[in-house]
């Protein structure tokens, strides 16, 4: 029974990170519950398999708002599904010992790429580009697939950024897409792991459970995404993601010799942690003076429209 109520309050936790970045789901979910002490190929299939229902509740809403291309989905989500496939598959003939290294070194790295993501500049889009072509979305598709099934967690903060990064489309559309095309990566790779493990490996009870907390979460997650800064947050999850695999890195094998000195690498990941925390918070108050700024400019602009105007409404209306 406790395990089932941590279970939920990890699929709360992770679903209100997802739902306020557009990305965060699996990677914490995860991280969580490997925390847990769960083995990587049942926290893999878990997070994956309460995703399908949740990435068809996201991609529904997201589709009824008009912040989809299907033409990206299918184009990124195809080969995702392709890769989310044969990342399960390899995930599952791994042992736990070989296992629990390879997917603490993927969701670090993952940490690492959330921390820098939410602390770094804002990408700017140029809605005019051309659009994204299969050579581009396939290749990255089938890359965040693997990664996403093989680290339990990966398509948002691969595929999300990547494509803002492009410059090429609509940010709405751009977490639209992705959240939509994600539903094939997780139906792909649940269907990886149940030919890799059977159904007699995997707690559907534990599935149902993390599935329910996370849509719970769901609704508070549209309100908070309201009022906590995002570079905030992301800063504060990526920080969270590297202290919570750092242990099962430093008690790998091939790091026995660093483990002696790990309350200096644990020291020297929470100054970082600090440090990005200060950064961010510093970018969101720049951020939102230059949204004031820039408001002020627009007001300014529409009283001189209206003031240039009235002599020509006036003569116009003498005649």
């Amino acid at each position: 029974m406790q395990t089932l109520v941590m279970l939920a309050l990890v699929g709360f936790g992770a679903q209100l990170i997802d739902g306020s970045l557009g990305m965060g789901y699996g990677v914490t979910s995860t991280s969580l519950m490997l925390a847990l002490g769960l083995s990587p190929v049942l926290a893999s299939a878990t997070v994956h398999m309460a995703q399908v229902g949740t990435t068809l509740a996201s991609g529904a809403a997201h589709a009824r708002f008009g912040n989809v291309d299907w033409r990206v989905v299918w184009r990124v989500g195809v080969p995702g599904a392709i890769g989310a496939f044969a990342g399960a598959t390899f995930l599952s003939r791994l042992t736990t010992e070989a296992a629990g290294p390879l997917m603490a070194l993927l969701l670090f790295c993952l940490g690492i790429y959330v921390l820098a993501r939410f602390t770094g500049r804002k990408v700017k889009v140029d809605r005019a580009a051309r659009p994204l072509r299969s050579r581009f979305l396939a290749p990255l598709g089938l890359v965040a697939g693997f990664v996403d099934a093989t680290g339990g967690g990966g398509w948002g903060p691969i595929g999300t950024p990547t494509l803002l990064a492009s410059g090429r489309m609509d940010p709405r559309k751009v977490v639209g897409s992705i959240d939509t095309s994600e539903f094939l990566v997780a139906l792909s790779a649940s269907a990886g792991f149940l030919v890799g493990l059977g159904t007699a490996g995997i707690d559907f009870a534990w599935v149902l459970v993390l599935l329910a907390g996370g849509l719970v979460a769901a609704p508070i997650a549209a309100y908070l995404v309201r009022i906590v800064p995002p570079r905030m947050l992301g800063a504060a999850v990526g920080g969270m993601i590297l202290l919570t695999n750092a242990r099962t890195l430093l008690h790998a094998e091939a790091l026995e010799a660093v483990l002696p000195y790990a309350w200096a690498v644990y020291a020297l990941i929470v100054l970082v942690w600090i440090a990005a925390l200060a950064y961010a918070l510093r970018g969101h108050l720049t951020d939102r003076r230059e949204a004031a700024e820039a408001a002020l400019r627009g007001a300014a602009e529409e009283r001189e429209g209206a003031h240039e105007a009235g002599p020509v409404a006036e003569l116009v209306e003498r005649r």
